[in-house]
């Protein structure tokens, strides 16, 4: 296992002399700086996921119809500010070409509604539209308008042809709306009808400004403790949307990108929940613009899975060591030190109070408390924070303290999440 974990990476530390993600139209030098002379960071990001049944983790979504003749408006909140934006689209899991007849940027108005006077077309190379290959990316040209941390953007694309399946992320935890026709430049919200939780398509929204430092972007690489489950939606109640608000108090001028999803594991890809992190972690970490540190929270459904069976597993899966996960992060951690990131390693949250593992719930913890222990004293990381203490029940620390965990016995809520981002000492961001 691992030497399978190396070749997975072989491809990132071969290339680590350079940035690679610049996409089809932004050529980038080291730090997020493109040749032209800005610097960019990612001010909001989302780990995309292959097109899933909208009932999947029961969150609905239309992932699976595509769009056609229709606008869609995403509305994200960008973790920098600066003077000019860039967005950034993605047709990762597309079976065939993206045409992307329009899109604009503006300031939010609140839900589906733009600030008026601010709305700014975007060009892909100078054109209003684009055309993204099956499995590529590109990446907008820089327009001009002043934003500022933590405020909310909407971003808008239309579609005039049939997109087919789209490469998406499933939980968003904020709205994302559609309606008929093309309502680009509506400012009003009153076309927009419909919303989703998840977004489409949209995989960053980038900020340029007289940053001070070389590198501005945090990215967080993780399952659902990463992602927000359990957290309120529309609340920006994730940790890392906590850990954005305490730079920003701060006075550190730092985006932190979510890249979590709900499911995902280091080790194991699943038609459900994504590709395993070792193979997203090139595409998800290193090929963001200006990324200084990433923090791991993956492998908690690596011991999860080791014993349970289901259709979103592969056929082939088969249970893994405590070795076989350490292994996997040590290759994650040599990858992001060729580049020069700083690497957090976060523990594995307490799964005990999860009803989902009854008949092997001594196994899982037995597994876990090998991991956390390896995370704890290792000394592989540059930093490590403590996800299991943050959430642990004093009187029985295999299991979550009653008032952070969300109604299905295992994921933080609001309070929890606000409590791992409490556990952070932001001089190692």
């Amino acid at each position: 296992m691992a030497m399978g974990v190396v070749a997975v990476l072989v491809g990132v530390v071969v290339s680590a002399g350079g940035e690679a993600g610049g996409g089809a139209y932004a050529a980038r030098g080291r730090g997020g700086t493109p040749y032209g002379g800005l610097r960019w960071a990612q001010g909001w990001g989302a780990a995309v996921q292959q097109p899933v049944e909208g009932d999947v983790d029961d969150v609905p979504n239309w992932s699976r119809e595509g769009f056609r003749r229709q606008s869609v408006r995403q509305v994200v909140r960008v973790g920098v500010g600066g003077d000019r934006v860039r967005i950034r689209l993605s047709n990762r899991y597309g079976k065939a070409p993206l045409r992307v007849d329009g899109a604009v940027i503006a300031r939010s108005g609140g839900g589906a509604q733009a600030w008026p006077g601010t709305v700014r077309k975007v060009s892909f190379r100078h054109a209003g539209s684009t055309v993204i290959p099956a499995g590529g990316e590109v990446v907008g040209d820089a327009v001009t308008l002043s934003t500022s941390a933590l405020e909310n953007l909407v971003v808008t694309l239309y579609f005039a042809g049939e997109t087919g399946p789209a490469t998406f992320h499933g939980v968003g935890l904020a709205a994302s709306y559609r309606a008929r026709g093309n309502h680009l430049d509506d400012v009003s919200a009153r076309a927009y009808r419909q919303s989703s939780q998840s977004s489409y398509f949209l995989s960053g929204v980038e900020v340029s400004g007289p940053f001070r430092a070389q590198r501005n972007t945090v990215v967080a690489l993780g399952d659902s403790a990463t992602d927000g489950v359990g957290a309120t939606a529309e609340a920006n109640g994730r940790y890392t949307d906590v850990l954005g608000e305490r730079l920003v108090a701060g006075r550190r001028n730092v985006g932190v990108v979510n890249a979590g999803i709900a499911g995902s594991m280091l080790l194991t890809s699943s038609s459900c929940f994504g590709e395993k992190g070792i193979a997203r972690f090139r595409r998800d970490v290193l090929d963001r613009p200006g990324v200084r540190t990433v923090i791991v929270e993956l492998g908690a459904n690596d011991v999860g899975a080791n014993w349970s069976t289901g259709p979103c597993l592969p056929s082939s899966h088969k249970p893994v060591s405590a070795r076989q996960i350490t292994e996997g992060y040590r290759a994650l951690i040599r990858a992001a030190h060729r580049r020069g990131i700083k690497v957090i390693g976060a523990t594995l949250v307490p799964l005990s109070g999860y009803p989902g593992y009854p008949d092997h719930a001594a196994k899982v913890e037995r597994l876990r408390t090998q991991v956390n222990h390896w995370i704890r004293t290792s000394g592989a990381y540059d930093a490590v924070v403590d996800f299991d203490k943050a959430l642990a029940d004093p009187a029985h620390p295999e299991r979550p303290r009653p008032g952070y965990v969300y109604e299905d016995g295992l994921h933080p809520n609001d309070a929890g999440y606000q409590a791992i981002a409490n556990a952070f000492d932001l001089s190692d961001i």
